[in-house]
């Protein structure tokens, strides 16, 4: 299972730079920008409950293309790190934005951090064509196949 997350989360990391990377071609559609800069501040929002810190982002922040960029190159050294063999059963108290207390795995929460993006990086891809743009194209099948994952 280990080997399963490590690669899901580098994948998860890939799509999430090419999506950011296709919101380049020109002005990006303001709502995929929002949903780009909410995938990058829940990632960081999981983390930070996995490390029993406060959230040092908010999960809706207001990100520029370039502060998402930097944002995902730290979150490229601090997902990979959170999937450690020997925490992923490990426990995680945390309360939602609701205000209700859970528990949770870390496996639990790095799973979801990784279905959660894919969400929204197909509303991204939706909004992008609409606009009459490109969207990145993200399917893991297509990442293995090239190898952008090993």
């Amino acid at each position: 299972m280990t080997q399963l997350l490590d690669r899901l989360l580098h994948y998860d990391l890939w799509a999430n730079r090419e999506t950011l990377q296709s919101l380049r071609q020109g002005a990006p559609p303001a709502r995929s920008l929002r949903w780009m800069a909410h995938i990058i501040g829940a990632e960081f929002l999981w983390l930070d409950r996995i490390d029993g810190r406060p959230a040092s982002l908010p999960v809706w922040p207001t990100l520029s293309l370039d502060q998402c960029a930097e944002r995902l190159e730290q979150l490229s050294s601090l997902l990979p790190r959170a999937a450690r063999t020997d925490q992923l059963a490990r426990a995680v108290h945390y309360t939602n934005s609701k205000g209700e207390p859970w528990t949770s795995s870390v496996e639990e929460i790095l799973t979801h951090v990784t279905v959660h993006s894919a969400y929204h990086r197909g509303q991204i891809a939706s909004d992008v064509r609409e606009a009459g743009q490109e969207p990145a194209y993200t399917d893991y099948i297509h990442a293995v196949r090239q190898r952008h994952i090993e």
